[in-house]
């Protein structure tokens, strides 16, 4: 069956299925595959990034011998080029935000109805660049920020804005205040995953914008990790003093997660042969552009995984059921790369490989549960009627 008609009978299955942000719920049929990629080399448990919680602080659940996926309900459709999400707190709904129409829009998590918050404004779409990544504070309860990574004519760049959701729909967002600038901005390679760690601290992946030598620059903030404070100076503990930079030798970093012990992962587009999955220490060099996949070169660290460039080109990542999930682009599938501590655990494995498209974020929704977005409309996939939406699947 095509992609439509698959998810016709996904979403019939599952249209009386109530929603809980973090409760089990029943829907579709289970939906399962095995992935080909062999599992990489241990990789030693890292000590803590500076401030972080430390490894040990939390009890990683055992991930499965064998996973599965089960869509359990489509919540929204009809999103137009989908990027970045975040949850509110208390299941109060997910804010999404549109790569090229520059806005961000609060969808229901019941009923899945959507409001438009506001556009944010200096935006300027163009390629890969737009509106990316967004994130809340830890202290969004009391301060209602939402932050954003954004292409401009100029640069890439952090912002944040007041929320407040008892103004009109489009007027619910306050001035867009700067917290960082001067990320370098291509037609590629901009990054754009933003997210707040366990230490409070904001971290941003980024990209070299299409050329390779920012990676290595340590002046530079292309082709890094980035860990700064909620107002966008220097993290304490950072490996260079007096910069934003955690870490560098990345070519495009595009999803961010932690593990229950604090360790950090991203997802990382190669150029023509591997794409990776990294396990981040501070200071360390992932090798770009000296380096695609595993180098085993001195002075470069390699990814836990890696894989083709036609079965990934992964996106956002997050943690659940004991495994880090990967959306991929070019790929169209979900991966499980199952872990124990900061190494694999098995092979990894492919979901839903073709029946959505283009699979841009994943975010946890709690337990075994994740929200997933793809990504049609961002002018590389094939819309089909619904694109995009955001699917619940539930995870083992």
């Amino acid at each position: 069956m095509g992609r439509a008609v698959r998810r016709t009978a996904v979403q019939s299955a599952a249209a009386a299925a109530a929603l809980l942000l973090a409760a089990g719920c029943t829907g579709s049929a289970a939906d399962s595959g095995a992935g080909a990629s062999s599992p990489s080399a241990a990789a030693s448990a890292p000590p803590a990034s500076p401030g972080s919680a430390s490894p040990g602080s939390a009890s990683p659940a055992v991930p499965a011998e064998r996973g599965s996926v089960r869509v359990v309900r489509t919540l929204a459709e009809n999103l137009k080029s989908p990027w970045g999400l975040a949850a509110l707190p208390g299941g109060g709904g997910l804010l999404v935000s549109s790569r090229d129409e520059a806005v961000i829009t609060r969808v229901d998590a019941r009923s899945g109805r959507k409001t438009e918050l506001g556009r944010v404004p200096g935006v300027s779409p163009a390629g890969e660049g737009g509106l990316l990544g967004i994130a809340l504070p830890p202290s969004f309860s009391s301060d209602h920020l939402v932050y954003a990574y954004l292409t401009t004519r100029s640069d890439n760049r952090i912002v944040r804005m007041a929320y407040d959701s008892s103004k009109p729909a489009g007027r619910q967002l306050g001035a867009a205040h700067t917290v960082l600038t001067g990320i370098p901005k291509g037609f590629v390679h901009n990054g754009g995953r933003i997210a707040f760690g366990p230490d409070g601290m904001l971290y941003a992946g980024t990209g070299e914008s299409g050329d390779t030598g920012k990676s290595q620059d340590k002046g530079s903030l292309g082709g890094k990790i980035l860990r700064m404070t909620p107002d966008g100076a220097p993290a304490p503990g950072n490996p260079y003093k007096g910069s934003v930079v955690h870490d560098l030798g990345h070519r495009n970093v595009q999803g961010l997660a932690w593990d229950p012990a604090g360790r950090l992962w991203a997802s990382e587009f190669g150029q023509d042969t591997w794409d990776e999955l990294n396990l981040i220490r501070p200071g360390r060099d992932y090798g770009w552009p000296a380096v695609e996949g595993k180098g085993h070169r001195a002075g470069f660290t390699d990814p836990l995984e890696q894989w083709h460039t036609d079965d990934a080109s992964p996106s956002g990542i997050a943690y659940a059921a004991g495994s880090v999930w990967m959306a991929s682009l070019r790929g169209e599938r979900l991966w499980r790369i199952p872990l124990d501590g900061g190494e694999s655990a098995g092979p990894v494995q492919a979901f839903l490989k073709g029946k959505y498209g283009r699979l841009r974020t994943v975010l946890s929704a709690g337990d075994d549960k994740l929200w997933l977005v793809t990504s049609n409309t961002d002018t590389r996939g094939t819309p089909e009627r619904g694109d995009d939406r955001i699917l619940l699947l539930q995870v083992r």
